[in-house]
């Protein structure tokens, strides 16, 4: 027999606190083999996060059937209130899987999705939502920019300068080359040797970001998650194709622009942490000092997902691709 009445129903609507949330997947079964240094990797990476995320960014780290130590380490770092949210599986569910069902519970509209053995660096988040604001159609923006994905799904993008939405041209940016080269190296790619070399620019309201990403660390509009992306689970513990078809493509097939920062704002750290990774973090917390709350939380542009039929899609993108090599030959 119920007495008295739950004042919960007496509230009022909720509010949100933040525009952004960061998920975090993490998978590290033991501490032995390949996953030996890894939760090494994992705690700079979360730090990182911890660091350079302002009160507009809540995290939640989603522990995919990772062993003891990983778990208490979270519980730990709930408890002490440095993330907003810790989801435990018993069993690994897969990591798109894990990374989208928490992407669908969360109420943000921006929401990054991120590995495991990414490193934050200070500024990541203000530039990536610098670039929702002030850019009209963007779907997707990374901190990591990198010329070779300028082509990687894309058509959307080039469509939208083919159309004159936003400004474009090739310009090199040498300050990019290090980090750049960093990118390429953590997955054995060959490095490149110019620091003058030209990058893939657009320009829209004075914001300039660079055309492409990987998906290594993504922020995405969460009216992707209901939308493009499948309905139905992955069912794939990592790899074969799922961060293409649950991420890659939804972005582009949105019609929504996939973008990455004009400067590099994070790294792709790998199994093992090196001295400049901590170098990184050190910078981080001496920048921490002068950074600013944000007290004003600024309203993004209304971003609606196409709905198109795939044959067509897929039609048109391969006619856009071949329209702006011919108009945008690379120089």
């Amino acid at each position: 027999m119920r007495v008295g009445m739950n004042p919960q129903k007496q509230s009022k609507k909720i509010r949100l606190k933040c525009q952004h949330r960061l998920i975090i997947v993490v998978f590290i079964p033991s501490l032995e083999g390949y996953y030996r240094n890894v939760l090494e990797v994992f705690k700079l990476c979360l730090d990182s996060a911890i660091t350079t995320t302002n009160s507009n960014c809540a995290i939640t780290v989603v522990n995919n059937a990772s062993c003891k130590e990983v778990a208490r380490y979270l519980d730990v770092k709930l408890e002490e209130d440095k993330i907003d949210t810790v989801i435990h599986y018993k069993e690994n569910i897969g990591k798109i899987d894990a990374l989208i069902g928490a992407a669908r519970a969360s109420r943000e509209p921006i929401i990054t999705i991120s590995d495991v053995d990414i490193l934050f660096q200070q500024g990541w988040q203000e530039e990536t939502e610098n670039i929702f604001t002030n850019i009209k159609g963007v779907a997707s923006v990374s901190p990591i920019p990198c010329r070779n994905f300028k082509n990687y799904e894309t058509s959307s993008t080039l469509g939208k300068i083919l159309l004159g939405k936003v400004k474009f041209k090739y310009k090199p940016i040498p300050e990019n080359h290090i980090a750049q080269n960093k990118y390429l190296e953590s997955f054995h790619w060959e490095l490149e040797t110019n620091e003058n070399v030209k990058w893939p620019v657009i320009d829209s309201n004075g914001v300039n970001a660079i055309v492409g990403s990987g998906h290594q660390i993504l922020s995405m509009r969460r009216e992707l998650f209901f939308s493009t992306v499948p309905k139905e689970p992955s069912l794939t513990l990592v790899g074969n194709n799922s961060e293409y078809l649950y991420c890659d493509q939804p972005i582009n097939f949105s019609g929504g622009m996939r973008l990455t920062t004009y400067n590099n704002y994070a790294f792709h750290m790998g199994n093992t942490v090196e001295n400049w990774m901590l170098e990184v973090q050190k910078k981080n917390i001496l920048n921490l000092k002068n950074k600013i709350t944000p007290l004003v939380i600024n309203e993004l542009p209304v971003f609606k997902p196409k709905s198109q039929n795939m044959t067509w899609y897929k039609f048109k993108k391969r006619v856009v691709h071949k329209l702006f090599n011919v108009f945008y030959k690379n120089k």
